[in-house]
């Protein structure tokens, strides 16, 4: 397939995407090709990940926001993302880029008092937050201490990348008093 002409510089090139095209399900039912080529949507759903923006807000140029969103809470369900980032995960594992040299942090936040309003039985939830159907672990809720709702969580970071709590053992350079001139 081209290169689209809308491209920006943030979107798959030529060399990426022939590795994760090989990578991708095929399609199962025959009939009409799709409209919207793979690459665009996926070029639209990695654009509203990287920038945060609601699906709305999705450019044009890689198709409309809701074949963007449709393909990618279709994945999410059935488990595609999961198998795509294993599947990269190995290839880069197998060229020797990655290094499995693993920090963990943990913290506690502190959660808003509506926090604790959500459906308690998973029947009356449309959908499940997730996406792909399990049911919430027991072990994920709000804990009720002292200082109110916590919840606390734990981040893992690889490659050599610094964990969130090691930037608490690194100080500010002293700060400089501003310097006033006479006239």
């Amino acid at each position: 397939m081209p290169t689209l002409l809308a491209a920006g510089r943030h979107d798959l090139a030529d060399s990426e995407w022939s590795v994760l095209e090989t990578l991708l399900p095929r399609g199962k039912k025959a009939g009409r090709p799709p409209k919207w080529a793979r690459r665009q949507l996926m070029n639209g759903i990695r654009w509203r990940t990287r920038t945060g923006s609601p699906w709305r807000d999705v450019p044009t140029a890689y198709g409309p926001w809701q074949s963007a969103y449709g393909l990618f809470r279709r994945w999410q369900r059935d488990g595609t993302w999961k198998r795509l980032l294993t599947a990269l995960q190995a290839l880069a594992d197998a060229a020797g880029h990655v290094t499995w040299d693993v920090s963990v942090d943990s913290g506690t936040a502190r959660a808003h008092q509506h926090a604790a309003g959500a459906r308690k039985d998973d029947a009356g939830q449309q959908e499940p937050p997730g996406g792909d159907g399990a049911p919430e672990p027991a072990d994920h809720a709000l804990g009720r201490s002292r200082g109110g709702l916590t919840s606390k969580f734990h981040l893992a970071c690889e490659q050599g990348q610094k964990a969130a709590g090691d930037h608490r053992h690194r100080r500010a350079p002293p700060r400089q008093p501003p310097v006033h001139r006479r006239a």
